[in-house]
């Protein structure tokens, strides 16, 4: 090439590209960086390729990528010691927009694996002009060629030279506009190589920092300054697991997540080759008194270049419960990199990450079914998540999905069908799941099923009431039924109710007797004909009610046309001696106060008496013992 300076026009389609691409093509302006520094890193790893091929002489030397600042001079620099370019190639890569020098290279070398290359888009290069108002490139090819000096102004004009650099690779220098001068505070640029290159498979150098070590020979630590390196070169994810432990799980989770002081359960490490290149390491949070989708918990990964935390579309939202990275060149993005496509190829990957995690969840159950029983308390919701909102999983996840009874141990479905279909099966043929939700405070109903024989679950997830009924629409012939949700016998109905000793008119009377010691919007009284042993009072809460009440409350919905659904029965076993007794009692006042205690007993087993009721209930009971 000549020394004389030549002048050219950029070949694009559009005089107005350049405001397309500040504006409009990337999502956000620092991703400039990221684009950049990518570039660097191909650079650097063809001339790695080519010297492994032998199309490279001698030692390459120093690889690492260095990033300097400016400030004064209003300068960002961004230094590979990479392949380099010829004046034909600033030409062809440089000058012709959209023209991809990683696939030429690929065509050219065609046993070169694409995946260690990173870029693949062509437009890179081009979004340091969402921050420069000039930008510069000074290069020097590995091949024996002059080097290349080109400058632009953010127009389709440019000036291609001879250039003065010694060492091959290649500088480009930004001159960074004031509108974001933001770019050149040592912070801003720190904390964005943190975000998007900190896994990046070459060396970056950023400025110093300082850092306490012994100097050989002496006994005292010492300050020192050292070049600051941003990456990890070799993350976890791309190790072999067999060469791992469960420390070094951890370590990297803590490099992941700095502010973290929450420890995972346990992890997933995803390699997969075949149908598509897949890796990844997905840790498993304590997910037991919330739901927290949190969509930027998992990275997403190109070749080691940080791309996006919002994975909506590329894993199921079940599983954005989790943590972790995930990598795959094969994943499509658009031109930014910033947003994926949605496409048949993303769907295979989510389902096969679907897959994985059913896989793992399944070996740890069979392998060692006594820690799965340790950890389902702290990733039931997340199963149960799971299982509502994606088929698939819950076509895996059924056969090791456990319930959890009153006494604290564990069965899958199948097995805890066995357990109770002798005695909980009612009179239709349905299998009655009975269950608590606080132990202490439905103690009562719960023994009194129990004496009859019966299992109770314990049903305290945030979930729980959405799974229920998932379970019941999915299985035939089971219905889940609160254990205070109705008298023992109404539970499970195994024959035909108890006949009343009562004419019409004395449960009538029976009936108003309760109904004036009670509010008509907090209650129902309801006559029952129970055995003379049940209690002569009971508080319940229809399952139904129950239910909608709960999931109203979970979704933060107001009630459903106005319905009363904090409404209870007063169901009042009308064969107790106690409640038969008042009918022939002729002392009124005593008829209402032991109907009165009656109730507030019943309100009391719930936990429902409460202030200035339980002061009277005291103070009445007081007075009856006298």
């Amino acid at each position: 090439m000549s020394k004389e300076q030549k002048k050219g026009t950029i070949g694009v389609q559009t005089e107005d590209i350049f405001p397309v691409i500040k504006k409009f093509l990337y999502s956000d302006n620092e991703i400039f960086l990221r684009e950049l520094v990518s570039n660097a890193v191909d650079a650097t790893l063809k001339l790695q390729t080519l010297s492994s091929m032998g199309k490279v002489e001698g030692d390459l030397g120093d690889l690492t990528i260095d990033i300097h600042l400016e400030p004064k001079k209003k300068q960002l620099i961004i230094s590979d010691k990479g392949i380099g370019m010829t004046s034909d190639e600033v030409e062809r890569y440089i000058n012709n927009i959209a023209f991809s020098g990683a696939n030429e290279f690929l065509n050219k070398y065609k046993e070169v694996d694409a995946a260690k290359l990173i870029g693949h888009f062509g437009l890179g290069f081009y979004s340091a002009f969402m921050v420069s108002d000039k930008v510069e490139i000074e290069t020097k090819s590995y091949q024996d060629a002059p080097a290349v000096h080109w400058e632009c102004e953010g127009s389709t004009t440019f000036t291609l030279e001879e250039g003065n650099k010694k060492e091959r690779g290649t500088d480009i220098i930004l001159h960074i506009s004031d509108d974001t001068a933001e770019f050149l505070e040592e912070n801003r640029i720190l904390n964005l190589l943190k975000k998007y290159c900190k896994f990046l498979p070459i060396p970056i150098r950023f400025g110093k920092e300082k850092k306490w070590e012994k100097p050989e020979g002496e006994e005292k630590e010492k300050e020192i300054e050292v070049d600051r390196i941003i990456n990890n070169t070799n993350p976890l994810w791309k190790r072999s697991p067999s060469e791992l432990k469960d420390e070094d799980y951890q370590k990297f989770y803590r490099e992941l997540y700095p502010y973290s002081f929450e420890q995972p359960l346990f992890n997933i490490h995803i390699n997969i080759e075949y149908p598509f290149q897949l890796t990844g390491i997905l840790y498993f949070p304590k997910a037991k008194e919330r739901i927290e989708v949190q969509k930027d918990k998992i990275q997403l990964y190109c070749n080691q270049v940080f791309i996006t935390d919002n994975l909506e579309g590329v894993v199921p939202e079940f599983l954005m419960l989790l943590h972790g990275v995930i990598d795959s060149p094969d994943i499509p993005l658009n031109v930014s990199r910033s947003y994926l496509q949605s496409d048949a190829n993303v769907k295979k990957i989510s389902a096969h990450i679907t897959k994985k995690v059913a896989d793992k969840l399944e070996e740890m159950f069979k392998n060692d079914r006594t820690d799965f029983e340790k950890k389902w308390d702290d990733i039931k919701t997340f199963m149960q998540y799971g299982v509502l909102t994606d088929e698939k999983f819950f076509e895996r996840a059924e056969k090791f999905m456990l319930l959890k009874n009153s006494e604290g141990k564990y069965f899958t479905f199948e097995e805890y069908e066995k357990k109770i279909e002798t005695l909980q099966k009612d009179k239709n043929g349905t299998l009655v799941h009975l269950y608590a939700t606080n132990m202490e405070e439905q103690y009562v109903p719960c023994q009194e099923a129990k004496a009859k024989g019966y299992d109770v679950l314990l049903l305290d997830g945030i979930l729980d009431v959405h799974y229920i009924n998932f379970l019941e629409q999915k299985k035939e012939k089971i219905s889940f039924a609160r254990i205070d949700a109705d008298v023992m016998d109404k539970l499970i109905q195994r024959e035909e109710a108890l006949p009343s000793k009562f004419s019409e008119d004395e449960q009538k009377k029976l009936k108003e007797l309760f109904e004036k010691q009670v509010s008509a919007d907090k209650f129902t009284v309801v006559l029952e004909n129970m055995q003379e042993s049940d209690l002569p009072v009971y508080i319940t809460k229809p399952e139904f009610l129950r239910r909608w009440n709960d999931m109203q409350k979970m979704s933060g919905q107001p009630s459903f046309y106005g319905m009363e659904m904090e409404k209870c029965n007063l169901s009042v076993n009308a064969n107790h001696p106690m409640v038969a007794a008042l009918l022939s009692d002729p002392d009124e006042a005593h008829v209402q106060q032991v109907c009165t205690q009656l109730i507030d007993l019943a309100l009391l087993s719930q936990q429902m008496l409460k202030g200035e009721a339980l002061s009277k209930f005291i103070e009445r009971s007081v007075g009856m013992i006298k």
